[in-house]
């Protein structure tokens, strides 16, 4: 039986994939590397033992926060080679971010193989640096390609949680929206986003005015969280059940994370997408722009929408039915619902190699 180490930590655009991944390995033995203090620690203990360790992501710069860094790594990546060693790991799969940097070096220095798994058209950081020490890179984006022409990548996908590929039955506070409501659904990702939040709630009465129902995931940082109440606004944090709600709306107002348009593509939901202006390299648009070609969302830049065009342009589509159908069809010729077997594969040749 394979024994895998997964490094993801952070946010549902690691977290999500890498657990997709985990249950499509069902007689592994399987083991969590993270950080304290982030989404896995709420995630993974009751499925997985989670291992931390402390470390930051890489400041901007070269300045006294950058030597602070670059010594957690150092330490990092000793304790995850100590960890390889005694727990006889065969492999560790990555899904990129910070925590994949001392996962790869202390595989590479014990000559144990690791996958790292890129969602991004544009990759990160990491996986630009230190891909090419991995036995392979698993793609999202076929796009991705062109910058990692030394790599070894195969195309795969971006796994998505599991209950988007069983949607059987809504979940009963679903089913209380009624059936011919048309229903807006705005998330920022699993963190939420406060500048959307902040853009999407001086429309909110004009559109439950209409008669249309709002679903609004913000996020548990959001400071106006609570300060407008209705039964057509449906307000939380964070939905569990995100897979029923993202079913049931005509339309999504959404960040523009891999994870995110995967699981927009699977349910073939037309999309208004205004990716995140801060992340890491503008990854974001140029994961949006790969879904506004094909003509499955529309894009926008946050920083050029103001509420009054995005009410605007709401309403526009909600009255155009022809156009909300073509959207869907667009978005769900971007799936791959089965990338979560197709990574696990990928992952089920090394040890067989190996041994």
């Amino acid at each position: 039986m394979p024994k895998l180490l997964i490094a993801a930590s952070g946010t549902g655009g690691h977290l999500f994939p890498a657990l997709a991944v985990a249950q499509a390995l069902p007689t592994w033995q399987i083991e969590w590397l993270g950080v304290p203090e982030r989404l896995e620690q709420q995630l993974v203990p009751s499925a997985y033992p989670l291992h931390r360790v402390r470390l930051s992501g890489l400041p901007g710069g070269l300045n006294r926060r950058t030597v602070q860094v670059l010594a957690e790594l150092w330490t990092a990546t000793w304790q995850v080679r100590r960890l390889l060693q005694a727990g006889g790991f065969d492999l560790v799969f990555t899904t990129g971010g910070y925590i994949a940097a001392p996962a790869i070096l202390a595989a590479r220095s014990l000559g144990r193989p690791v996958i790292l798994h890129e969602s991004n058209a544009l990759p990160g950081k990491v996986t630009r640096w230190l891909g090419r020490w991995c036995a392979v890179v698993a793609l999202g984006f076929a796009e991705a390609q062109a910058h990692l022409l030394r790599h070894k990548t195969v195309v795969v996908g971006t796994p998505v949680r599991p209950d988007f590929l069983e949607i059987t039955a809504l979940k009963e506070n679903v089913a209380t929206i009624p059936r011919d409501a048309f229903v807006i659904l705005i998330t920022g990702g699993s963190q939420g986003a406060v500048s959307l939040n902040q853009l999407v709630r001086p429309c909110v009465p004009a559109w439950v005015a209409r008669g249309w129902w709002v679903v609004h995931q913000t996020g548990d940082q959001d400071p106006d969280y609570g300060s407008y109440q209705h039964p057509q606004y449906i307000e939380r944090a964070f939905f569990p059940d995100m897979a029923a709600w993202m079913a049931r709306a005509q339309v999504v107002v959404a960040r523009a994370g891999a994870g995110t348009l995967s699981e927009l593509a699977l349910l073939g939901k037309p999309a208004i997408l205004i990716p995140y202006p801060w992340a890491a390299d503008n990854h974001q648009q140029y994961n949006a722009d790969i879904f506004a070609k094909q003509g499955a969302a529309v894009v926008k830049r946050q920083s050029a929408l103001t509420p009054t065009e995005l009410d605007a342009l709401l309403t526009e589509l909600a009255g155009d039915t022809q156009r909300l159908s073509e959207m869907g069809q667009a978005m769900a010729a971007l799936a791959v619902p089965d990338s979560a077997q197709r990574m696990a594969e990928v992952l089920a040749s090394y040890p067989v190699q190996k041994s």
